[in-house]
C-alpha cells in the first residue's frame, strides 16, 4: 500500500507536507498536528494513515541526520532553503533512506510532482537533482569521525541536538547515552490502563481481542496492557465505555508510589488531562476526593470529559493556577501530586519535535516554573501527608536538582522514595518521581 498514497483525491505525501510546515515553519507541535490530521482523514484507509503518520513522525525524528544527507549533496544548505522546498526534500529523502517498501521512483516523482504543484516549477529540476543523486549514493553517506567527536557522530546519527547529547554524556555515561538515542528511534508501544471499577484486566484483554486488537499482558503491573494493530482507539467500544485509559507505564508509577488510602483528600496539581487523578480516584475505591487542578478551562474541560468516560464520582476538576497560593488548601491534603511542566526530553519518542523545540535557556526557565509549584505544593499537605514530584524528563536540573532544593527549603519534609526511570529498555518513557513526607 505504501506505493500508492493517493486515495480520493487525497495526496497523502501533500498532506504530510503541510504538516512538516506547520510543525517545522509555523511551530505547531508534531503530536497534535498528527492527531488532528489523522482524526480529520479517519475515513481514509488504515495503510494510508499508518503511511500519513510514519512519514510525518519519521521525518521529523530523523531530521539531523537527513539534513546532513541533503547538505552532503546540495550546494545549498538546508537552512537556506524555501520552506517548502527543505520539507518537500526532507520527506523524500526519509522515504529513500529509511522506508524500504516506497518504490525510489516514487520518492522521486512525487517529490518533483509536489515542487511544480506549489509553484516552485523552477526549483522543479533542482528537487529531481538532490534526490537522483541520494539514490546513485546507495545509502553510503559520511557521518562525524566517532572517535574524533563522539559527541557529533551521536548527534547525527541519532538526530539529537548536540548539546543535549552532551548534557546526557555527561550525566550518564556514553553508554547510557547512546541506549537512551537509539530507544528513541524505535517503535512507540501503546499502553494502556485497565479501569478496574468496571472491567476485569482479563475481560478488557478478551474484548479488545474480538475488536481485532493484538494485547499483550505486562504481569508485573495488575492494571496495564500493551495493545496494537489497532486502527482508531476512540472506536473501540471500550474506549467509549471507559474501561481503559492510555497512559504509559512510567506515569502509572505516580499513583502506585503515592499509594492512597480509603477516604483521603488528594490534589492533583497540574493534572490535565487527568490520567493520573483517574487512577488515583479508582485506587480510592469510591471513597475520599481527588481534586483535579489546572491552570485553562480548557485543560480542566480535558479532565472531566475524561471523568465522564471513566466514569467516576470522586474526583473534582477546578481552574487553578498552580503558581499561585490558594489559602484555603493550606495543610489540608493528605498528597498533593506534582506532575510539572518540564522540557519534556523522556517522551521524545512520542513528541519528536520537542527536542529541536527545546534550549539551554529555556530550561532554566521552566526550573524557575518547577520551583514556583513546588513552593506553594509544599503549602498543601498536612503533616504525616506526601508530596509525590514527577516529571517526563531525564534531565537532572528538573529532578534531582529540584528535590535537593526543596528539602533545603522545607526542612519538615524528607525524600522516601526517588526513581529516575530512563528509556533504555522499550517499554516506557523517561520519568522522574520522588516521594516526600512531611513529618509530624
Amino acid at each position: 500500500m505504501e506505493e500508492e498514497v493517493v486515495t480520493n483525491s487525497i495526496n497523502c505525501r501533500e498532506l504530510v507536507l503541510d504538516m512538516l510546515l506547520s510543525i517545522n515553519r509555523d511551530g505547531e507541535f508534531s503530536h497534535i498536528v498528527i492527531k488532528n490530521v489523522l482524526d480529520k482523514y479517519a475515513y481514509l484507509d488504515k495503510s494510508e494513515r499508518s503511511f500519513i503518520k510514519r512519514l510525518c513522525q519519521g521525518t521529523i525524528e530523523n531530521q539531523i541526520r537527513i539534513d546532513s544527507i541533503i547538505n552532503q549533496i546540495s550546494k545549498t544548505p538546508v537552512h537556506k532553503m524555501k520552506p517548502v522546498i527543505r520539507e518537500i526534500l526532507r520527506s523524500a529523502v526519509y522515504q529513500l533512506e529509511f522506508m524500504d517498501g516506497v518504490p525510489e521512483s516514487a520518492a522521486c516523482n512525487e517529490a518533483v510532482k509536489l515542487a511544480k504543484k506549489r509553484k516552485f516549477q523552477n526549483l522543479s529540476g533542482f528537487v529531481n537533482g538532490i534526490l537522483r543523486n541520494v539514490v546513485r549514493q546507495n545509502h553510503q553517506f559520511s557521518l562525524p569521525d566517532k572517535e574524533k567527536d563522539r559527541c557529533a557522530y551521536l548527534s547525527t546519527f541519532y538526530s539529537m541536538p548536540e548539546w543535549i547529547v552532551e548534557k546526557w554524556v555527561k550525566d550518564y555515561g556514553d553508554s547510557t547515552t547512546k541506549q537512551i538515542l537509539a530507544d528513541f528511534l524505535n517503535s512507540i508501544r501503546t499502553t494502556i490502563r485497565c479501569n478496574l471499577t468496571k472491567i476485569s484486566r482479563e475481560d478488557l484483554k478478551n474484548k479488545l481481542e474480538e475488536e481485532g486488537v493484538t494485547v499483550e499482558v505486562i504481569p508485573e503491573v495488575k492494571e496495564a496492557l500493551v495493545i496494537s494493530n489497532y486502527d482508531s482507539l476512540q472506536r473501540l467500544s471500550s474506549f467509549q465505555n471507559g474501561e481503559f485509559y492510555i497512559q504509559d507505564l512510567s506515569s502509572m508509577k505516580v499513583a502506585e508510589i503515592a499509594n492512597p488510602q480509603k477516604d483521603q483528600y488528594i490534589i492533583d496539581m497540574c493534572a490535565a488531562p487527568g490520567g493520573k487523578s483517574l487512577h488515583l480516584a479508582e485506587k480510592l475505591e469510591g471513597t475520599g476526593m481527588v481534586d483535579a487542578r489546572d491552570v485553562s478551562w480548557k485543560k480542566v474541560d480535558q479532565i472531566l470529559e475524561n471523568k465522564k468516560r471513566i466514569g467516576l464520582h470522586n474526583l473534582e476538576a477546578k481552574l487553578q493556577d498552580a503558581t499561585i497560593l490558594d489559602p484555603e488548601s493550606i495543610d489540608l491534603a493528605d498528597i498533593v501530586i506534582a506532575d510539572v511542566p518540564c522540557s519534556g526530553l523522556g517522551v521524545i519518542s512520542k513528541k519528536v519535535d520537542i527536542k529541536y523545540k527545546m534550549t539551554p535557556e529555556k530550561i532554566k526557565e521552566i526550573v524557575i516554573l518547577q520551583r514556583q509549584i513546588l513552593e506553594v505544593a509544599g503549602t498543601y499537605v498536612k503533616a504525616n501527608g506526601f508530596l509525590v514530584y514527577s516529571t517526563c524528563t531525564i534531565n537532572r536540573e528538573e529532578n534531582q536538582e529540584n528535590v535537593q532544593w526543596f528539602l533545603q527549603k522545607f526542612p519538615d519534609f524528607e525524600c522516601c522514595f526517588e526513581e529516575q526511570i530512563l528509556p533504555i529498555d522499550g517499554k516506557q518513557d523517561g520519568f522522574f518521581i520522588s516521594k516526600l513526607e512531611k513529618k509530624g
